[in-house]
């Protein structure tokens, strides 16, 4: 059963990306059962408007709620007793694509907090960076 605390959560980030004039990737949406363990999985990618395909600047999150946590928010519910705190997974991920100069790793840092504001009682936290470099294929005229 699907329960309603995780829509919640993914309609509760849908409004909050598109009252920010974000715009949802198209095909890159996708919601996940893992049958073994029972966690639900959500992803999805937003980009700025009018960035064509690929986009240059793409976030993309996935929301994981666990089967302990699905399990610590029925007991609450149904028998209310609140053993643990329930959560919902948060991970962000931002993707600056198609530079016209390398990453300056300093300016990154300065430019992204460390924290995100108060997710309830936590915040996400800043981690590092990953920097890729393509070279174009000196065979291939197309590339």
């Amino acid at each position: 059963m699907l329960d309603h605390v995780f829509t919640d959560a993914i309609g509760a980030l849908r409004d909050a990306f598109e009252s920010a004039f974000l715009e949802r990737q198209p095909f890159e949406e996708h919601f996940q059962s893992d049958v073994l363990s029972g966690d639900l999985t959500w992803e999805t990618s937003y980009g700025l408007p009018g960035e064509g395909e690929p986009p240059r600047i793409v976030a993309h999150i996935t929301f994981v709620w666990p089967a302990w946590s699905q399990a610590a928010y029925r007991r609450w519910y149904v028998e209310d007793e609140l053993g643990g705190q329930p959560a919902i997974e948060i991970e962000i991920v931002l993707r600056v694509q198609q530079l016209s100069g390398p990453v300056e790793p300093e300016r990154v840092h300065l430019t992204l907090p460390a924290h995100s504001p108060d997710i309830g009682t936590d915040r996400l936290e800043r981690s590092g960076l990953t920097s890729e470099t393509s070279h174009p294929d000196p065979d291939d005229p197309l590339d």
